[in-house]
Parts: C-alpha cells; sequence; structure tokens
C-alpha cells in the first residue's frame, strides 16, 4: 500500500474557492475512480494558502492506473479548467507506510 500526498499550493486569497470548488466538483469525480480517501486538510500554522490531499493505492500501479482513467473524463478536464487560474504550485509524495502504520 502506498499513500499519495498531493500539497497544492494556492495563490494569496484564493484557499477558500479552491476548497469550495473542489468540493462541489471535484471531490465525487476522485471518489468515483481512486484510491482510498484519506482526508483534505487546509494549513493554519507555518506556510499559508495550501492544501493536501491523502489518498491510499495498493501499489504505483494501481495508482497509474486509476489516475489515467480519471484523466480521461472530460468532467475531470472541465474541474481542472476552474482551478487552473487559483494554482501556484503543486507537489506531489508517495508514502510508504512503516510496520506499525495505521495507515497500511
Amino acid at each position: 500500500m502506498i499513500v499519495e500526498e498531493r500539497d497544492y499550493t494556492l495563490k494569496p486569497g484564493k484557499l477558500a474557492i479552491f476548497v469550495e470548488t473542489y468540493r462541489d466538483h471535484g471531490l465525487q469525480l476522485q471518489l468515483d475512480y481512486l484510491g482510498t480517501f484519506h482526508g483534505y486538510f487546509t494549513t493554519e500554522i507555518g506556510e499559508l494558502n495550501h492544501v493536501i490531499a491523502w489518498w491510499s493505492f495498493s501499489s504505483l500501479d494501481d495508482r497509474q492506473l486509476r489516475r489515467a482513467k480519471m484523466v480521461s473524463d472530460p468532467r475531470w478536464q472541465a474541474y481542472l479548467a476552474l482551478v487552473g487560474d487559483l494554482l501556484q504550485l503543486q507537489t506531489t509524495r508517495i508514502l510508504s507506510p512503516v510496520s506499525f502504520s495505521p495507515l497500511r
């Protein structure tokens, strides 16, 4: 099992609209295609204007297959058009839980 962590840095003042747009237009699409949804987080202290999403997959191959299917959906492309101008930077990390992690 792997956990994908996506960190989105939003343009100043765009955090709320990004979260609302994801809730209303992006989340259900991802629930339909991706693995297990663990959470969607915003930052309060430290670097501001960040949204972090955690999804888990059985493997990198599973992740790649699921994301490819989602990306080919025209509804996902429409969602991306809604949020593209809100983003400043996106980073993605793949996390591997250790043996005692509750997310295994």
